[in-house]
């Protein structure tokens, strides 16, 4: 269960979500956003592990203090808010590897064996992939989207909302282009000046209609590794496999 926690004026009622996923039986809750140490205490009064997701290592090391379990490091080709620090996975993971005590999953770039091998060297214990769930079979996306993703290099993402820190990485398409374009124009914009292109609502009816020019679509930079549309089952089996030849490759030239 992923609990995404956002400073709002009138924020949600995030400790009765909590306690739904407590009566759930839920017991592995991803955290994002704000820290979630208001409500760490009553998760693991329920045996509930708890995997907070970092955009830098010192919100990480924070993290750890306040007592999660793990911690989702997540490198700036991520799809979604990469934080505001441009740190890139490559250096961002072999940092975190380094400093924190609780094991860490890496997250962001990784779409196939290759970045599974590469993550497991520089220090995670797993990998977290959102994009390149994106495109499998199973993912309730129109398959216009998918296509235009497997069709897309690692240059089609933009970063919106850099000018408000809080950029966002997604799909380049005519609603991020505006949105860009708004931004940089002079004198800047508000986020009410581009709300409209970027509610979430409309986002949501892009992905089920096809319409790829008519909606925010979050992606990564990896869509530039994405070539096809397996099943999940085919994705996770043939990573294993690549990451394996590509583990016991590296080892071969320490031989």
């Amino acid at each position: 269960m992923n609990l995404t926690i956002l400073p709002a004026v009138k924020p949600p009622p995030y400790a009765e979500y909590v306690q739904a996923i407590i009566d759930s039986g839920i017991k592995i809750v991803e955290t994002a956003g704000n820290s979630p140490k208001d409500f760490i205490e009553a998760l693991k009064r329920h045996d509930v592990k708890i995997v907070h997701k970092c955009t830098s290592v010192r919100h990480a090391l924070s993290a750890e203090r306040n007592g999660v379990d793990a911690v989702s490091v997540d490198g700036f080709e991520c799809a979604g808010h990469p934080g505001e620090d441009d740190v890139p996975g490559l250096v961002l993971l072999p940092i975190a590897a380094r400093k924190l005590r609780i094991p860490i999953i890496a997250s962001g770039g990784i779409a196939d064996g290759r970045g599974m091998a590469a993550a497991l060297a520089l220090g995670a214990e797993g990998v977290n992939m959102g994009t390149r769930f994106c495109v499998t079979q199973e993912a309730p996306i129109h398959a216009n989207i998918k296509q235009a993703l497997v069709d897309a290099t690692e240059r089609d993402t933009k970063l919106m909302f850099r000018t408000m820190r809080s950029t966002a990485r997604v799909f380049r398409n005519a609603i991020s282009e505006e949105v860009v374009a708004t931004e940089n124009r002079p004198g800047g914009c508000e986020f009410e000046e581009v709300r409209p292109l970027v509610a979430g609502a409309r986002g949501r009816a892009a992905l089920e209609s096809g319409e790829v020019q008519n909606g925010v679509v979050s992606a990564g930079q990896c869509i530039g590794l994405i070539d096809d549309v397996p099943t999940c089952a085919e994705l996770i089996e043939r990573m294993v496999r690549e990451c394996r030849e590509h583990l016991d490759r590296a080892r071969g030239w320490m031989d």
